[in-house]
């Protein structure tokens, strides 16, 4: 083999780090100031890197950081290509291989140019999770993706929509990828991309774009909640007649509020609830309207659950702001094919709540490690039914044990279930619970603590905070 390993990394970036730098002073600007002007360079790989620097390439935590070189033997045009080699799902170095390509440098002026562009083959049908470009590992401002790309074994080109130009004055996110092996069974494979470039087609017919997956949605808050805006795609039509949908980040949106009184939105999406009522939040991209809308339901004051006083040495947390938590695997292992329960949950004043809506059951697990809890007598919980208590209503509250293999299943797990009902089950107030272990005959063993389940929803909603356990 004569592929070129090209060793520019200097460094794996954890995926989402943020690194913000300031300008430590501001004068103002007249109106006649010229704003800098930063180079228009097309071309990102063109039988080598063109005007990357000389550290550009960061793959992300987790991905196989060996996965990207130059390739002398193989290409679209000229003489070279970039080589990819997806590691097989046991590979000690990574499981996947995804990375970005960032300007060394102050960015690029990409405001002439409508597309990012390039070809691409693999060494057999496959699909690429993504490819994008705009995420810098600094701010992320201006992101486009496409996702479930499929590439087969004959040259293709890949056109990547520009949403709005007009904002890219200073990128310097050129290009991202991530690309496992889910599709091929954990086995690995290659593929290579060719005469990598922006371009100004002239041919992308814009269509639709939208906020919240398109669709209008609304949601019950409290003054002080912080609500987010997403499911934010855009569709634009490409020259060979093909819709492409391509998720957006929100810099490249404007929002407003119907009614910024009851709810502010920031240039990120982030929507604050200040006081009662109902405000609709919107958008445009380059002055076209968005489908889709929320709606926020501010419903007044919260009422905080009440605070936890028992000394940290006395208990395990599994969810409080009060203590520190074990770790946690999920607080919503959404298990199919029966559960209906959505997590939604929020945090009001730097005070967080697990919020279960169209609430049937619903599991947390916190199995890695387990839990010993031995040494405890009880397990408390706090719940919250905002709504009115269906008659028959039940509330389980299930605590289980792997036993001594510490996994699920094994024919030693035990487990207890505790049920409530009226008058304990009672609307619009906290509902302070606790068991004791004394009274869990059926669980066996406390010594690998991992889940904890809850029951008997009607559909409806349920607040949780304060889950620990305690002596």
């Amino acid at each position: 083999m004569k592929n070129r390993k090209i060793n520019y990394f200097k460094s794996t970036f954890l995926l989402g780090m943020v690194l913000i730098t300031g300008l430590g002073c501001e004068r103002d600007l007249s109106d006649d100031a010229i704003v800098a002007t930063y180079p228009k360079t097309a071309e990102i790989f063109i039988d080598a890197p063109v005007a990357m620097g000389s550290n550009f390439y960061f793959p992300y935590g987790g991905s196989k950081p060996t996965a990207w070189s130059v390739d002398n033997q193989t290409s679209y045009k000229g003489s070279a290509s970039m080589r990819f080699d997806v590691p097989n799902a046991n590979d000690p170095e990574g499981s996947y291989a995804g990375a970005i390509f960032r300007v060394d440098g102050a960015g690029r002026n990409l405001t002439n140019y409508d597309a990012l562009t390039f070809y691409v083959k693999a060494s057999q049908g496959v699909t690429i999770a993504e490819f994008g470009f705009g995420e810098d590992f600094i701010d992320n401002k201006y992101m486009a993706t496409i996702t479930n790309v499929s590439v087969g074994t004959n040259w293709t080109k890949i056109i990547i929509p520009i949403p709005d130009a007009s904002k890219l004055l200073q990128e310097r996110g050129m290009f991202r990828y991530a690309a496992g092996s889910q599709g091929t069974n954990g086995y690995g494979y290659t593929f290579w991309i060719d005469e990598m470039k922006f371009e100004k087609l002239g041919t992308i017919a814009p269509g639709q774009a939208s906020i919240m997956n398109g669709n209008n949605v609304s949601e019950n808050t409290f003054v002080g909640v912080n609500s987010s805006v997403d499911g934010i795609i855009s569709t634009f039509n490409l020259p060979n007649g093909i819709n492409q949908v391509v998720n957006i980040s929100t810099a490249y949106l404007d929002f407003s509020s119907s009614n910024p009184n009851v709810a502010s939105v920031d240039s990120n999406g982030v929507v604050t609830s200040l006081s009662p009522g109902t405000a609709v939040i919107t958008a445009t991209i380059g002055g076209n309207p968005t489908t889709g809308s929320l709606t926020i339901n501010c419903v007044g004051t919260f009422v905080h659950a009440p605070t936890p006083t028992r000394n940290q040495a006395n208990v395990i947390s599994i969810f409080s702001d009060a203590y520190t938590n074990v770790p946690v695997n999920y607080y919503n292992g959404y298990w199919q094919p029966w559960q209906t329960t959505v997590s939604n949950d929020f945090s009001v004043n730097g005070d967080n709540i697990l919020n279960y809506t169209i609430f049937n059951f619903v599991g947390i697990e916190f199995s890695s490690p387990t839990v010993n809890a031995n040494a405890m007598t009880h397990i408390h919980l706090d719940v919250f039914i905002p709504g009115p208590i269906a008659p028959g209503r039940e509330l389980r509250v299930i605590v289980v044990d792997f036993g001594a293999d510490g996994a699920f299943g094994g024919g030693n797990d035990t487990r207890h279930s505790t049920t409530f009902t009226a008058p304990t089950l009672v609307s619009q107030n906290w509902i302070s619970i606790d068991i004791p272990f004394a009274n869990m005959p059926n669980l066996l063993s406390r010594t690998n603590l991992a889940q904890i389940i809850l029951e008997g929803g009607d559909g409806s909603v349920i607040y949780v905070d304060n889950i620990y356990f305690y002596n």
